[in-house]
């Protein structure tokens, strides 16, 4: 399985931020004093989550060993751990996730299983992305079923969400209460090749560590040149990439 690198990660540190910081307010008024940040990354959502609840007891945990010690580095003053996020331990007031259970599959065990690790009126706060139908995610799975790349062996991680009804039904039946919401964001990029910078931390990852270097630089290019005919540049220059995130809060 590909490995996680952080500095290609953080190269949209902003972007990637904004929507752990809309989901984390949705939690200030539960006051959590005890708080996993599941899929925590490079530590940029546990640090939102520090500076709402200071006074918390915030762990932050992930399987990648490279995103864990690039979060001890980066922030020294917070508690990082490696773990699954299937296979969490101890309860919690808040069990948080920004942009990491579209990596875990059967979500409908998975978070009734994450309802169970929360105290008494705990609360589980979710982002997931749900932007398969975006032109450039697209275009990735075309290119990638292409034959010339070879890329049938390839070994990716699972990467589907449920449809927002099916979350519902879920919801419905292991919290007491829950919210469900989207938000589309419009990221502006500087150039195409930015598109591709974008994913090359996340949804490219298994293809490029699949393909020797030079081919992996030609799928890149492939992508880029596609790219232009859907993304048109605006006034300003840069081209704009949007993105659909889906959230919820759900009460214990």
């Amino acid at each position: 399985m590909a490995n996680w690198n952080p500095t290609q990660y953080l190269k949209f540190k902003n972007q990637r931020t904004q929507p752990a910081i809309d989901l984390a307010m949705r939690t200030v008024k539960y006051n959590p004093k005890t708080v996993a940040d599941i899929g925590c990354g490079p530590g940029n959502s546990t640090f939102v989550l520090k500076q709402l609840f200071p006074n918390s007891d915030i762990t932050g945990i992930d399987s990648s060993p490279e995103m864990i010690s690039k979060a001890k580095k980066e922030y020294p003053d917070i508690k990082f751990e490696i773990g699954d996020a299937a296979a969490l331990n101890g309860k919690y007031d808040l069990i948080f996730s920004n942009a990491c259970l579209q990596w875990v599959p059967n979500h409908s065990t998975v978070i009734p299983s994450l309802m169970k690790n929360l105290n008494d009126g705990g609360v589980l706060a979710v982002q997931i992305p749900m932007n398969g139908d975006e032109p450039l995610f697209k275009l990735i799975n075309g290119i990638s079923k292409e034959s010339k790349w070879d890329l049938g062996n390839a070994k990716l991680q699972p990467n589907e969400t449920l449809t927002p009804p099916e979350y519902f039904n879920i919801l419905s039946k292991c919290s007491s209460q829950f919210d469900i919401w989207e938000t589309k964001y419009y990221h502006s990029m500087p150039d195409h090749k930015s598109l591709v910078e974008w994913v090359k931390g996340t949804r490219l990852r298994p293809y490029l560590e699949y393909l020797s270097e030079e081919k992996g630089a030609e799928f890149e290019n492939e992508i880029v040149k596609r790219s232009k005919a859907l993304y048109p540049v605006t006034d300003n220059g840069s081209v704009v990439l949007g993105f659909r995130r889906f959230f919820f809060t759900a009460v214990k």
